[in-house]
């Protein structure tokens, strides 16, 4: 019974020390919007960044096989369609929006335990009743599908709402 107790602490404490290695590393990583200008995310010549090769991201332009997801459609007004987007986007969990234009939206979703950032950007281009649509994490080779999880139930939940 003791080496059952003691095998089972040695593993708690391993544990809890790559927990708390984690939130170290975590802590060195850049989380600010500055991290973002200087990464080149937004809209150039009316389109997003495309996706770096790793499978951590998807993008609805220009998007290769694995990186590829479809635009969200609106059939109502383009402003009332973006406040839509910004409300449906307060509820989405641990995300903060930190930038928006009358044609695009950057936020940051962090993930729930080591807090981990994602870049999703949204972008209204003048002449499609289309939301454009990216999401990224900033770290790792590959985040099993979060990113593009995300942006499907927000495509859900805009339907729901009828845009």
């Amino acid at each position: 019974m003791f080496h059952l107790l003691t095998a089972f602490g040695r593993r708690l404490l391993r544990s809890i020390v790559f927990v708390i290695l984690l939130t170290l590393i975590n802590s060195l990583i850049p989380h600010s919007a500055t991290w973002a200008a200087s990464s080149g995310l937004g809209v150039d010549n009316g389109h997003l960044s495309s996706c770096p090769a790793s499978d951590n991201c998807v993008v609805s332009q220009n998007g290769d096989f694995k990186h590829a997801i479809d635009p969200i459609p609106y059939h109502i007004d383009r402003n009332a369609a973006r406040k839509t987007l910004l409300k449906a986007l307060t509820v989405v969990p641990r995300t903060e929006i930190i930038e928006q234009t009358d044609n695009y939206i950057h936020a940051l979703s962090k993930s729930r335990i080591f807090k981990f950032i994602d870049d999703v950007e949204f972008y209204f281009p003048p002449n499609e009743p289309v939301i454009h649509v990216r999401s990224s994490a900033r770290v790792g080779e590959s985040d099993l599908g979060v990113n593009r999880r995300r942006l499907e139930q927000i495509r859900l939940a805009l339907r729901d709402l009828n845009i």
